[in-house]
């Protein structure tokens, strides 16, 4: 494409890794519907994975001391577990009614967190937690939207929101890779278009993901969390849309 072909989606990539870097999820509330736009679906949803585990990487490394590595790794069993479920269940089931229960879901826990504010939140139980995980990798292989349901289970795990900020992008490696590895396996990846367009995007995204960090250092906790809260919202919602669609 000619160099203003890239105008706009430019700066919707910068806009939705400006949004990673500072809440450590969120890039893709941006970059899917906005893009679409201008591009096919199913290649910019496997643009937006593919660069959402290196920007994810590169997140977690400018937030290295505060990943929580313990929380990540009780959660590998689980979503191991939940990717293989994810693959059986991919032929059998039509995708909407879950979509909208997730959505449905993901809202009220965003809605619940914004009314809590900077309080804790009752830690899960060892096998929830491990539920917890499974449906990440359920959800990531289904649908590649799992961030908003690992915020949500790290939130219960966790307490201090710099350490959530930085684990959920961290577990994000591993579900987005996970996704990366179906999708190649599966042929549908492009490699034509989306590689191509990947050698562009990914230098906008990693500025978007530096300039987040930066400016996520200035936000007061209490002012992250809130963010954060808003972020489950509008994901939550924007997931039952499916249901029309």
């Amino acid at each position: 494409m000619n160099w203003h072909d890239w105008i706009f989606p430019a700066g919707v990539l910068f806009a939705g890794y400006l949004v990673l870097g500072v809440t450590g999820f969120g890039s893709a509330l941006v970059t899917v519907p906005l893009l679409a736009w201008k591009w096919p679906l199913p290649e910019v949803v496997a643009l937006a994975i593919l660069l959402d585990v290196p920007a994810s990487l590169l997140h977690g490394g400018l937030n290295f001391k505060q990943v929580r590595w313990a929380a990540m790794i009780e959660m590998l069993p689980g979503m191991a577990a939940g990717t293989l479920i994810g693959l059986w269940m991919l032929g059998y089931m039509d995708k909407r009614w879950p979509l909208l229960i997730l959505g449905l879901y993901i809202a009220a826990v965003g809605f619940r967190s914004w009314r809590q504010g900077i309080r804790s939140h009752r830690p899960l139980s060892p096998t929830a937690y491990h539920g917890g995980s499974m449906l990440v990798g359920i959800i990531e292989v289904m649908f590649a939207t799992a961030g908003p349901v690992v915020l949500a289970v790290l939130q219960r795990r966790l307490s201090e929101i710099s350490d959530i900020r930085a684990t959920v992008p961290m577990v994000m490696v591993v579900a987005g890779s996970v996704a990366i590895a179906v999708l190649a396996g599966s042929g549908q990846i492009d490699s034509s278009h989306t590689l191509q367009r990947w050698l562009v995007a990914m230098p906008i995204a990693a500025a978007g993901v530096f300039l987040g960090n930066k400016v996520a250092r200035r936000i007061p906790a209490a002012s992250m969390r809130r963010m954060m809260a808003a972020l489950l919202m509008i994901s939550g919602l924007s997931l039952t849309r499916h249901l029309w669609l």
